[in-house]
């Protein structure tokens, strides 16, 4: 059988931007049998996420990441569909989802490394388990309860950067139903702000490519800053409170420059935390398996009762990998980035 697939076709060197002709795409033959503990899938959705930056370089810089390799078939957060089976506890029909599958139409994968998921969770949408009821969710909930230290009812401010992306746009409602009293989201573009303003339920959204940032955050948080979710890398300490806490999320504004992750702070910034007593804290969400279940259970709920918004831009067709891939690192988009490869269900 031909099917087609997605390799890294150049890297775009460790301080280098991104772009979608770094991917190619090419036909191969996927064999026509599979073996005991495999099970043959078709492509649904793939992911494209700012941590695969990283992947693209010969050395990842972490160790829980390996880099893509040249001329290989490029992997991430995937969903499918089982066409056949040899899996003693998946069946065809099952919908399947893995953080290691193949940018490939259909694939054959052993049974061991995928997860049996329930469209019931998602209402029937299954891209959702890519997003809010996937790793990103898992991420922004977790980091908020472990790292956020929000206790309902003490008026606590949220800052939220990147707050239009598939984490930000999250964290900031997780804040308010955590129980802080006030959300500020900060992103790249008026449309953001009001999305995130009349959607999200911010209580205020900051344009950082307007005016300065530093005012603007001051009088949108006139109680200061009790927490703040950085998703890119961006330092506000001198609206931090005493005792708050900063979460890093993510740090795409250094992903595309060789520098140590985290990147090392000024000394002025490093006097203004230690003073106030602030906590920088990385935040991987790989160290808190045991809480996967019950979060996405949380995260499940709270969407059926729709007190969680679920934003996505979807790009079709496995060809455009590279071009969402670019869109995404540019912040071409809101929520998060999907690319629909098949929304045949039929078997």
């Amino acid at each position: 059988m031909i099917i087609q697939r997605v390799v890294l076709n150049s890297r775009p060197g460790k301080n280098g931007n991104p772009v979608a002709e770094n991917f190619r795409m090419e036909e191969v033959s996927l064999a026509d049998n599979i073996s005991e503990g495999q099970v043959q899938v078709r492509t649904l959705y793939l992911s494209v996420d700012p941590y695969m930056r990283c992947k693209m370089n010969e050395d990842t810089g972490t160790d829980y990441l390996a880099p893509w390799q040249l001329s290989q078939v490029v992997d991430g957060g995937g969903i499918g569909i089982v066409e056949e089976s040899k899996h003693i506890h998946l069946a065809k029909g099952d919908f399947v989802t893995s953080f290691y599958w193949p940018w490939q139409t259909k694939a054959i994968l052993d049974g061991n490394g995928l997860e049996k998921v329930d469209p019931q969770l998602v209402d029937g949408h299954l891209s959702y388990f890519l997003g809010a009821i996937g790793m990103p969710g898992l991420t922004s909930l977790i980091g908020v309860q472990e790292k956020g230290h929000i206790s309902a009812g003490s008026n606590q401010t949220m800052v939220v950067s990147g707050a239009a992306g598939a984490c930000g746009s999250l964290a900031g409602q997780i804040g308010h139903l955590l129980g802080c009293s006030r959300v500020v989201g900060i992103c790249g573009t008026h449309e953001k702000c009001l999305f995130l303003t009349s959607e999200l339920g911010f209580d205020a959204a900051i344009n950082y490519k307007k005016g300065n940032v530093a005012a603007q955050l001051r009088e949108s948080c006139p109680a200061g800053v009790d927490v703040y979710f950085d998703n890119v890398g961006g330092d506000i300490s001198d609206t931090m409170n005493q005792n708050s806490h900063i979460i890093l999320c993510g740090q795409i504004s250094q992903y595309n420059k060789d520098v140590p992750y985290p990147p090392p702070l000024s000394p002025a910034t490093e006097a203004i935390q230690k003073e106030r007593n602030i906590t920088r804290e990385r935040f991987t969400v790989l160290n808190y398996k045991d809480k996967f279940q019950p979060g996405l259970l949380q995260l499940s709920q709270w969407f059926k009762e729709g007190k969680l918004k679920i934003k996505e831009t979807v790009i079709n067709g496995l060809g455009n990998m590279g071009v969402a891939f670019q869109s995404m690192m540019t912040g071409g988009n809101i929520g998060k980035q999907i690319v629909c490869i098949s929304e045949d269900f039929s078997l």
